[in-house]
């Protein structure tokens, strides 16, 4: 239970609630004894009466029904404070799901970039639901079957050991046999249930690609090949839980059979002993009692086992990523006001996943409140310069900062919270167009909703659609056209108000005279604003206040619109280009 120990944190939040569960646990399991013991009793009653020990009816009436009170009120007892037990117990769980979940999103939320294109999202989803489900089971019922079974054991063992100790011994020698068995059952059903959750993981993955993609994969008409590759990889998954089942199945019938011979044991041992007169014939039935009050806990060490070896399987999975130390660090807690002057200094960046150079010396400067440009060829590193302002990846060469402080020495809230981002691929949530555009001000009003509409140019299209800013859009914006994703990505970064502006190409899905729009009105609303745009074209860049043209990591380029044109270098034909592209 390694990697269960984690959750040691956890529990010492709800440590009073648990305790008590325990003592009503306790307490519940010693009214039950009453059950047995006095179930003993009638039996030596009537078998007095009709042996003629006791011949007064009153009298036998009279015990009887003393007798049967007690056990009536004992188990009312003990049904409630089961009730109370499983509130207590069961419930914390549930608050111990709730603060794990909270937990592993919480560590998503603070792993780099790179982690991401390490891993698939089906298998970030299985570890946030179905792994967090089954260390519940363990936090939970296993916790409250385990508090059950150890003091069922405690009291009711010693009861039978006090009452009729040979047969006592004989009834339970079935138990270590168990416990050998389960031990060593426990150990294939850890090894099955890592492979089934990891299975489970590959099929959450392919499933959640399908439907993403969707689109793709009926346009290529690949609905036969995607059904092929989720069925082969189900048959899999169902083969390991099959294995799995096969394995869990051998608990209960092993229980029946060894709490059967202890049945045995007890009729065929404490008949003897009755004829021997060495106990009374009460015994038999108050031990028969006994054995069926240990069947279930029995049983439950089988389904507890079960549960702890899949929550430690599932846990051990969770671990790998809250285990993973974010690349990403905030090493400055102190507030960290952002004006907006950027300057690189001999910057270098090198992709740890793809092994990468994509900057190679990069310098630059740019006051707070003006505009750059950078343009250049797929793959030269211009996206690259807006990851590394924002922090998503920290730089190993050269150095980047803001306002004259290195960027790292910045709160890194603080920097994220002065930045407004467009990405290129514009990604839009499963809401409505005017939750959309908030994102970047929760608390904005629906009048700088629209206004923000309005400057990013989708203004129109959004009052076009049936409910207006109230659209719900499909997942990743399906809903809407690329071009009414870039400017619905663009109205949420400008609603912000930010101190720096990032655009990633984010006009390159709109016509040239909805892009000079954009440009005109951007160009009004951010004139206080840092601003940075990369783009492929000459348009987004020609009124920059000073443009950088990148290839293969390196500067090559630098200065005005004008200064460009007249270097005739790669800008200037770049430009020319595109005006006869534009005239054509």
């Amino acid at each position: 239970m390694k990697e269960l120990q984690k959750l040691n944190k956890l529990f010492a939040k709800y440590k009073w609630q648990l305790i008590g569960g325990i003592l009503v646990t306790i307490a519940a399991r010693l009214f039950s004894l009453v059950l047995p013991q006095y179930v003993g009793k009638i039996i030596n009653l009537l078998n007095d009466y009709g042996s003629g020990k006791i011949t007064d009816k009153e009298f036998l009436r009279s015990e009887l029904l003393i007798n049967i009170a007690w056990i009536i009120g004992a188990t009312l007892l003990a049904a409630g404070l089961t009730f109370v037990m499983r509130q207590l117990i069961i419930v914390v769980s549930r608050h111990l799901e709730y603060d794990l979940k909270n937990l592993v999103y919480e560590q998503y939320q603070k792993l780099s970039l790179g982690f991401y294109k390490q891993n698939r999202t089906g298998d970030l989803m299985n570890r946030i639901s179905e792994d967090v489900s089954k260390v519940r089971m363990y936090m939970g019922p296993s916790i409250m079957y385990s508090i059950n079974m150890i003091t069922l054991f405690a009291v009711v063992i010693p009861r039978m050991y006090f009452t009729a100790p040979t047969l006592a011994l004989y009834t339970l020698i079935p138990l270590p046999f168990l416990a050998v068995a389960i031990y060593v059952i426990s150990r294939e059903i850890n090894k099955r249930s890592t492979l089934v959750q990891q299975y489970l993981s590959n099929l959450n993955t392919v499933s959640q690609e399908a439907f993403s993609g969707i689109s793709v994969i009926k346009a290529y008409n690949l609905s036969g090949q995607m059904f092929q590759q989720f069925e082969e990889i189900a048959n899999e998954s169902k083969a390991k839980n099959i294995d799995l089942a096969r394995v869990q199945a051998l608990f209960f019938p092993l229980m029946v059979l060894l709490i059967g011979l202890s049945n045995i044991m007890v009729i065929y041992i404490g008949g003897k002993q009755v004829i021997d007169g060495v106990i009374d014939v009460g015994t038999i039935p108050e031990f028969l009692i006994y054995v069926n009050m240990l069947t279930w806990p029995v049983a439950v060490v089988g389904w507890v086992t079960n549960m702890i070896q899949q929550a430690e399987a599932s846990q051990k999975r969770i671990n790998e990523f809250l285990d993973i130390e974010p690349a990403i660090q905030n090493l400055q807690p102190q507030r960290s006001p952002v004006k907006g002057n950027i300057k690189f200094d001999q910057v270098s960046f090198t992709y740890d996943d793809t092994n990468i150079t994509a900057l190679k010396e990069v310098s630059f400067e740019v006051p707070a409140g003006k505009t750059l440009a950078i343009l250049g060829k797929t793959g030269s590193g211009k996206s690259t310069v807006l990851e590394l302002l924002g922090r998503l990846y920290d730089i190993e060469k050269g150095s980047i900062k803001i306002d004259g402080t290195p960027i790292k020495e910045l709160n890194l809230e603080d920097l994220r919270a002065a930045i407004g981002y467009v990405p290129q691929d514009a990604f839009l949530f499963s809401d409505s167009i005017k939750n959309n555009i908030a994102f970047g001000k929760v608390d904005a009003t629906e009048e700088e909703i629209i206004t923000a509409a309005k400057n990013a140019a989708v203004h129109k299209n959004i009052t076009n659609f049936t409910k207006g800013y109230d659209t719900v859009l499909g997942e990743r914006g399906i809903t809407l056209s690329g071009g009414q994703k870039q400017r619905v990505s663009i109205a949420r970064a400008i609603i912000k108000k930010p101190q720096i502006l990032l655009f990633d190409d984010c006009l390159s899905a709109v016509d040239t005279e909805t892009e000079e729009k954009i440009l005109s009105n951007l160009k009004r609303v951010t004139k206080d604003t840092t601003t940075i745009i990369v783009s492929h074209r000459v348009s987004s860049a020609k009124n920059a206040d000073l443009i950088l043209v990148l290839d293969d990591g390196r500067i090559i380029e630098k200065g005005t619109h004008q200064d460009l044109v007249n270097a005739q270098g790669y800008y200037a034909e770049l430009f020319e280009n595109q005006m006869l592209e534009k005239q054509d």
